[in-house]
């Protein structure tokens, strides 16, 4: 036989196209529309019903960036369509090649009932099915003219990003605004065309099968007339009928399709638009939903969530009895689908807490995955908290993106820090947008690479991002691959369904250990810098507010401000979100950021002071709060005491120019360019800074990625360096006993001060910069005399251990790394710590001198700002100010120590006591208390959650000071586990607890 494969796959792709498509309409007739453009930002939906419009044409320009247009369509469905199905197709100058990302519509009823969303796939409202013909139609419809901010050219710097910068520019055009009469059999054809078609190009061309359909649509083809595609499409679907029905084979991949719409809380579009986009998408799924038995949708994020509840209750009512009828599925269990490399480790448990009880409080359901397709890599001390949630497996996709390394599995389990395992799922369709097509299914079964010993993946199936989540036409090809020759079969599942499943069949996967880190993507951790520091900033403060609130509570019986608190937290994780806190979103949601961080600091801080004031009583006497974990200056972690100072810091010149700071522990010499050339600890007798090193070295880079300008910085970027060496002014402190050192470069300017504290072995340095640069990167470094294989970094609940080599293309992939509060290297007996208090990206790299002593120089480099044009053309642009410390001579215990004290300032009230007793104490520096807090129920009841920091087993007893009538070991919701109370030994006020290594504890105690 002849090869005609390639003539009837060209035809099938014309008549499709050009003949069969267009086929969907074939009546329709134009409705009257008229339009009303909300001035500023959106109005309730009350007062957009309620506006008065103004008639408007089809090919009218409308919609400034970032605006608000009520449409109001009125017509009359034509007597001669009764029986018909009739749709209004409503066309608001859609691009369907961008699923999501432009203007977007909800449609409403002029009784203020939602319909449906309008996306660029999704542009229809059904009228009737039938239609009785004559039916008088209004409907209204709530425009959002977003504009496009990531266009067919990416990543072009824009001042669209903000409506205060985008102008008033029409965005779109107003396309097509018609009722007209579907064709369910030319619908269905499509279907059957497309969906074997794509099934067809994706088999072997010496595959049975593969010829089996090319014939059947060949003769599909055949029976079309073209010039009657309406009349003749029944009999070209009956010449499918046959190929379409031949099941697939025994051993096909199974696929778990989720109904799925990935919704970003933020990115390219504000906060307030997105309460919007969950609006019109889960209208969307409602309605589909009420349309579709078997399909299935899953939605994540607590807070969206509650926008919906709190902002569209006509909306709210539907979801609620969608979620009872089992098929609208909470999902994921946290607050956002947050970044899970820089929170630290409170908040990245009250992700957990408050995603949880929201569903629990709503619905009474509890979720047992967490779902977080998006995320930018995951950190080590990730698993015990899933687990400590009373969660137990873990979704994402997002590795897949990753530049250098294909990750080996798409099942397994993942192993923490503390030894946690978590059994977690890639899915390897590689996309959180699939849509069904025949070529995402076909790579899933292709990509699986647990064949043999699994079969089953999930497919996260829907448009996201202002797309309206799932369609029609996605459930209909589903519907056709359910069990399809020559496909993987697909059913609509919940994601817990699936989890069970693929538990089931292959409960003893391999097992990945440390981190999950995405090989792209690196330079989130530096963007946006005062976003980053706002979240660091927030964090530590609830840690002072919940602690001196309860505190006082306990003791002074102040008012613990329960509500303020929870409040307060879920603002912060709503910040968290994996394009907020990283920096890759547009200026609008940045402005924002900031001025939200400086009020929520303020709120606070008058908690703080309050709950404060209410220990120390009125009276004259000087107090220092410590609200670190830890002793210091003689104050107890968690208590107030009178000040103490112990020691001096000396101020000299040195030989050769410069200046030297000694304080008895460490003696650091600052040369004449305020290059730190010697850091030497005195008791240890030896030197911190490499020979021939210099520390406190700021160096300049080009960054011009390939592509993601706020989320990228790729590897070429290390090819150029400028040291900034030139120093304007290197001189003594206004104290007296620091160094101030001014550099100017570029446009930007430099001011830092250099301080030796007495009796501490920690040289500070308080960083001020006046950032004006354009896609450079600026770095912090330290090259240090320390041979070392590995380093730490802090993680949550912990550390984790990285390579300083770059043995493998894994190792070297590893070129920007995360840390908390702390990076520490060592050599056994003695070791460096660099702390921080608002940094995350870091890189630390190592060299063997050649010439003296032919020693390691391991180099510490922190990231401190960047400067991308894309989303924000004006990315950090202004004034910055970061604070970091070199402790030479650090343990491990040393550097968590010294990173809560640097992001803990000491706080200083005058009052009539003399001291404030702590509210619970550990006896062991390795136990860490995180938190210290009343419990969430409004019991009164004190909850202490504390982990093993140091990386060994550790024995304390923790101590309460207060009656102590009952003690319990609970998850992170506060709830008691039997399971674990042998962990424990309580004593009246005196617990003894055993940790292993990094585990994290929490204790509920009753008060007696």
């Amino acid at each position: 036989m002849h090869d005609d494969r390639n003539l009837v796959e060209a035809r099938l792709k014309r008549v499709l196209d050009e003949r069969v498509r267009p086929a969907l309409y074939p009546e329709s007739v134009p409705l009257d529309v008229a339009v009303w453009n909300a001035p500023g930002e959106p109005v309730p939906v009350e007062e957009g019903l309620a506006a008065e419009p103004q008639p408007v044409e089809v090919g009218a320009r409308w919609g400034a960036p970032w605006g608000t247009s009520w449409f109001r369509v009125t017509g009359t469905v034509p007597k001669e369509w009764a029986g018909k199905t009739v749709e209004a197709i409503l066309d608001l100058g859609f691009d369907e090649n961008m699923p999501g990302f432009q203007c977007e519509g909800l449609v409403y009823r002029p009784d203020g009932t939602p319909v449906k969303g309008l996306n660029p796939r999704n542009q229809w409202v059904r009228i009737g099915a039938p239609a009785e013909g004559g039916e008088e139609v209004c409907l209204h419809v709530e425009a959002a003219s977003n504009p496009v901010v990531l266009d067919y050219h990416p990543f072009v710097p824009t001042h669209l990003g903000d409506k205060d910068t985008a102008g008033s520019e029409p965005q779109y055009t107003l396309t097509r605004m018609d009722l007209a009469v579907l064709d369910e059999t030319v619908w269905n054809l499509v279907l059957d065309l497309e969906v074997l078609g794509e099934l067809m190009a994706e088999l072997p061309v010496d595959s049975p099968r593969r010829w089996e359909i090319l014939r059947a649509l060949d003769k599909a083809l055949d029976a079309i007339d073209l010039q009657d595609v309406n009349g003749t499409a029944e009999q070209a679907r009956s010449r499918l009928t046959e190929v379409l029905s031949t099941p697939a084979v025994p051993s096909a991949h199974r696929i778990s399709a989720v109904g799925h719409a990935h919704i970003d809380s933020a990115w390219l579009w504000p906060l307030r638009e997105t309460v919007r986009k969950v609006a019109r998408t889960t209208s969307n799924m409602t309605a589909l939903l009420e349309d579709e038995p078997d399909f299935v949708f899953a939605m994540s994020q607590a807070q969206q969530w509650a926008w919906v509840r709190d902002h569209r209750p006509e909306v709210w009512a539907r979801v609620k009895k969608a979620v009872a009828d089992g098929r609208f599925v909470p999902a994921g269990g946290m607050w956002v689908e947050s970044d899970t490399n820089m929170p630290g480790s409170e908040a990245m448990a009250r992700q957990f807490v408050h995603g949880k009880r929201f569903f629990l409080d709503e619905f009474g359901v509890e979720n047992d995955e967490a779902w977080l397709p998006d995320t930018f890599g995951f950190a080590a001390g990730l698993p015990q908290i899933i687990k400590a949630a009373g969660t137990k497996y873990l979704l994402t996709q997002k590795i897949s993106w990753s530049q250098t390394n294909k990750f080996p599995h798409h099942t397994f389990r993942w192993e923490g820090i503390d030894g946690t395992r978590i059994f977690t799922h890639f899915p390897p369709v590689d996309t959180y947008n699939c849509s069904m097509k025949g070529g995402e299914i076909a790579h899933a079964a292709r990509n699986f690479k647990d064949k043999g010993v699994a079969r089953h993946s999930l497919a996260p199936t829907g448009w996201g991002d202002g797309g309206g989540g799932t369609t029609r036409e996605m459930i209909a090809k589903a519907a056709r691959l359910r069990d399809l020759e020559g496909s993987a079969t697909v059913e609509w599942e919940t994601p817990h369904a699936f989890f069970e499943k693929a538990e089931a069949e292959n409960p003893e996967p391999p097992v990945w250990v440390g981190e999950l880190y995405l090989e792209l993507h690196r330079a989130t951790l530096t963007s946006q810098a005062k976003t980053k520091q706002g979240n660091r900033r927030s964090e530590h403060l609830l840690r002072e507010a919940e602690l001196w609130a309860a505190t006082a509570a306990v003791r002074a019986g102040f008012p613990y401000p329960y509500d303020d608190l929870d409040r307060v937290w879920k603002t912060v994780l709503l910040h968290q979100f994996h394009d907020i806190l990283p920096g890759s979103s547009i200026a609008w949601v940045h402005r924002e950021a900031r001025a939200t961080y400086d009020r929520v600091a303020a709120e606070l801080n008058g908690i703080i002071d309050a709950a404060q004031r209410a220990l120390a009583g009125e009276g004259g006497t000087p107090l220092v709060f410590n609200s670190a974990p830890h002793a210091r200056a003689g104050v107890g972690a968690g208590a107030a005491a009178a000040p103490v100072t112990e020691g001096r810091t000396d101020l000299t010149a040195r030989p050769g120019g410069g200046h030297v700071l000694d304080n008895g522990l460490l003696r650091v010499e600052v040369d004449d360019r305020g290059l730190v050339v010697s850091a030497y600890d005195i008791a240890a007798d030896r030197e911190t800074i490499a020979p021939g090193g210099a520390g406190n070295l700021l160096q300049l880079h080009p960054d011009f990625p390939n592509m993601w300008d706020a989320w990228d910085v790729d590897a070429f970027y290390r090819n150029t360096v400028t040291d900034l060496t030139d120093a304007d002014e290197v001189a003594p402190g206004d104290d007296g006993v620091s160094v101030r050192v001014v550099r100017s470069f570029g446009s930007s300017r430099v001011t830092q001060v250099l301080i030796l504290a007495p009796g501490e072995r920690r040289l500070e340095v308080d960083t001020e910069v006046d950032w004006h640069e354009t896609e450079k990167f600026l770095k912090l470094a330290f090259p240090l005399d320390v041979h070392a294989e590995r380093y730490a970094s802090e993680t949550q609940f912990g550390h984790f251990h990285r390579p300083t080599h770059t043995n493998t293309s894994w190792e070297a992939a590893k070129f920007e790394a995360c840390n908390h509060r702390f990076v520490h290297l060592e050599e056994p007996g003695w070791g460096v710590a660099v702390v921080n208090d608002s940094t995350y990206g870091h890189d630390v790299t190592r060299t063997v001198r050649t010439d003296g002593d032919a020693g390691t120089t391991t180099t510490v480099r922190v990231s401190l700002l960047r400067a991308p044009r894309f989303p924000d053309p004006e990315t950090d642009q202004g004034v910055h100010r970061f604070r970091h410390a070199l402790v030479p001579g650090a343990g491990i215990g040393d550097a968590v120590r010294e990173g809560w004290r640097i992001n803990l300032p000491e706080r200083h009230l005058a009052g009539g006591a003399s001291e404030v007793a702590p509210l619970v104490t550990a006896d062991r520096d390795a136990v860490v208390v995180t938190a210290v807090k009343l419990a969430d129920d409004g019991s009164g009841d004190v909850v202490v959650r504390f982990h093993e920091a140091h990386g060994g087993r550790a024995r304390a007893t923790l101590t309460a000071g207060f009656p102590v009538a009952g003690v319990a070991v609970t998850d992170l919701l506060e709830r008691p586990l039997a399971d674990e109370e042998p962990a424990i030994e309580a004593d009246g006020d005196r617990i003894a607890v055993r940790l292993r290594p990094f585990q994290l504890m929490t204790l509920r105690l009753k008060r007696a």
